[in-house]
């Protein structure tokens, strides 16, 4: 337990955006690996297992307990709109965003911009970009659109370099 805590309260934080509700959903992990742990003793797959359960265990969580999905990208969109057709944007921080700052630091900084994120866009970054998850297997698994999937982690991306670039505005603190 104590060499997976973190990996599974992070993959469960991440998704949840809350850390009341990771702490449970990470009690309930390792309580489920309690009740396999004659197959996960030696296993060195016992972290792949963990971070799935915690996975999948917030992905329930928040099915069971958000309100119906109502935003923008559910609507009907124009034939005219082909995919595609939005414009790309740039992820990446500049190089200098993160120079003289730990890499702890940033983390937290990720955590944080991740944390003010919503729900619907929150989710499917963290899948994909934290879980490896194809666009695909993210839409089976959240009940939507592939080209929702597309959509929400597209105006995600660009909601976390804003709120990285407005706490950028603060970065000579981090520096000293």
């Amino acid at each position: 337990m104590r060499n997976y805590q973190d990996m599974v309260f992070s993959t469960a934080a991440r998704l949840t955006g809350n850390e009341a509700q990771a702490e449970d959903i990470s009690q309930e992990v390792f309580l489920k690996a309690y009740e396999h742990f004659d197959n996960l003793q030696s296993s060195p797959t016992a972290g792949g297992w963990l971070k799935t359960v915690a996975t999948n265990l917030s992905l329930n969580h928040l099915s069971r307990y958000r309100n119906r999905w109502r935003f923008f990208s559910e609507f009907k969109r124009d034939d005219s709109a082909a995919e595609g057709d939005e414009p790309e944007v740039e992820f990446a921080a500049p190089d200098t965003f993160f120079s003289g700052v730990e890499a702890d630091e940033r983390r937290v900084w990720v955590e944080r911009a991740l944390a003010q994120l919503p729900e619907h866009q929150r989710v499917p970054l963290v899948l994909y970009h934290f879980e490896d998850m194809p666009y695909e297997d993210i839409a089976k698994r959240l009940r939507v659109s592939l080209a929702k999937v597309k959509t929400d982690i597209l105006r995600a991306r660009a909601a976390l370099a804003q709120i990285l670039a407005r706490s950028g505005t603060s970065h000579e603190t981090f520096k000293a």
